[in-house]
Formats: structure tokens, C-alpha cells, sequence
């Protein structure tokens, strides 16, 4: 205990003790931190039983993962298909017609007429269009006899000699598969005068350009 607090009144005890266990706390405090500290011997966090688990798993020798047979041999489907297409369109003509990223292809709801080896040209709306690789195949619909028909042709099918675009639709098509025109409120009717005004001017073309060739050989 301090002199100088010896010397207060007797009202100041209470704080005086109090300031004396402050200070046997501190030196407490500060042996404790000078004392040197025990070694803390390491628990193991496994068993006996699951340390005997352990090493036998470990004596296991672990191969290397197998790899996959899609690495080692990829899809030959793709190629197949492709060299099928080249052989059926050597030209490229059709792919192109019925390609997605040119923009003079041919879309949903444009006129088309296709010429096969057996029988006439057949004219109608261009409906849908179904991708199958060499398979694909478009559904045209036309009217006959005044009645609705609609046929499928495989564009490279060795029996369809021509496809042509008798006339395109002014604006896109917001559908990829127009079944709505089989309805008597939506459905296009004939196509013959859209075909006979394409025959018409496609022999003006033809006349010109005979006139033209003929002027150039005098």
C-alpha cells in the first residue's frame, strides 16, 4: 500500500483498497506473462481405429483417370455429313439458298417453286423448313384444283432438278413455322399469277440479253 494513500481520510477506504487489488491484479497479470509457456502436447484428431483405416487406405496404389472416349475419338458424324453435302451439292448452290447467315437466302413465307424429274413444278409459301443435315427438307403449300396442298422436298434430293423464288415476302416473318396460313383468313390461295409475272419478266431478261449479245457479235 502507498504512504500517500495511507494519509487520506477514512471515507477514501473503500478506494483505497479497490486501487490496491487493481494493482496485485496487474503484477498478476505481468508474471503470468513472463513465466515461461507450457508445451501443448498435440491431440490427434483420429482414432486407433481410424488411423489403422488410414494406412491401409493408403498402402492403395491410385491410377491415373481414364480418359474419355469423346477425347481420344471425336464425333465423326459432322465430317460424314459434311462430305455427304458435297457430294449431293457440289456447287454449294442449295446450302446457300436455305443458309442462315446470308442475307438473299430464302426465308419463311417467300414463294417458291420446285422442278423434280417426274412431273410439273410445284409452286406455294415457303411454311417451314426442317434441318436434318442431308435430310433437310422444306414444306411448301399450294392450291390445286381449288384446294389447299402442301408438300415436303428434300433440297438435296437427286430428283429436284431447280428451286427458284418466285417472290419474297416484304417483311420478316416473326414465326419459324407459319401452320397459321392453313387457315382460310391467312392462307395465300393461288401463287399462279405470282408465277406466270415471274416467268414473264425472267423471259424479258433472257430476250435483252440475247438482243445484247447479238448486237455485240455484229
Amino acid at each position: 500500500m502507498n504512504v500517500a494513500t495511507v494519509g487520506r481520510s477514512a471515507g477514501c477506504l473503500k478506494s483505497v483498497f479497490r486501487q490496491t487489488r487493481y494493482q496485485r491484479s496487474f503484477q498478476r497479470c505481468l508474471s503470468a506473462a513472463a513465466a515461461t509457456p507450457a508445451k501443448s502436447i498435440p491431440r490427434n484428431e483420429f482414432s486407433g481405429r481410424q488411423r489403422a483405416e488410414k494406412e491401409k487406405v493408403s498402402k492403395f496404389a491410385v491410377w491415373p483417370e481414364v480418359p474419355s472416349i469423346r477425347a481420344t475419338h471425336p464425333d465423326p458424324m459432322p465430317a460424314l455429313l459434311e462430305k455427304q453435302i458435297a457430294k449431293l451439292d457440289p456447287t454449294g448452290a442449295r446450302t446457300r439458298l436455305f443458309s442462315r447467315e446470308h442475307a438473299d437466302s430464302a426465308k419463311v413465307g417467300d414463294v417458291l417453286m420446285v422442278s423434280t424429274k417426274a412431273g410439273e413444278p410445284f409452286a406455294g409459301a415457303f411454311i417451314q423448313i426442317r434441318r436434318r443435315g442431308q435430310d433437310t427438307a422444306i414444306l411448301l403449300r399450294g392450291q390445286m384444283m381449288k384446294v389447299g396442298v402442301e408438300m415436303w422436298f428434300k433440297i438435296y434430293s437427286p430428283t429436284v432438278t431447280g428451286i427458284d423464288i418466285i417472290w419474297r415476302r416484304p417483311k420478316r416473318a416473326r414465326r419459324a413455322r407459319l401452320t397459321y396460313m392453313r387457315k382460310p383468313k391467312h392462307d395465300m390461295g393461288s401463287v399462279d399469277q405470282l408465277v406466270f409475272a415471274w416467268k414473264k419478266e425472267r423471259y424479258a431478261l433472257r430476250s435483252r440479253a440475247k438482243q445484247s449479245g447479238q448486237k455485240k457479235g455484229k
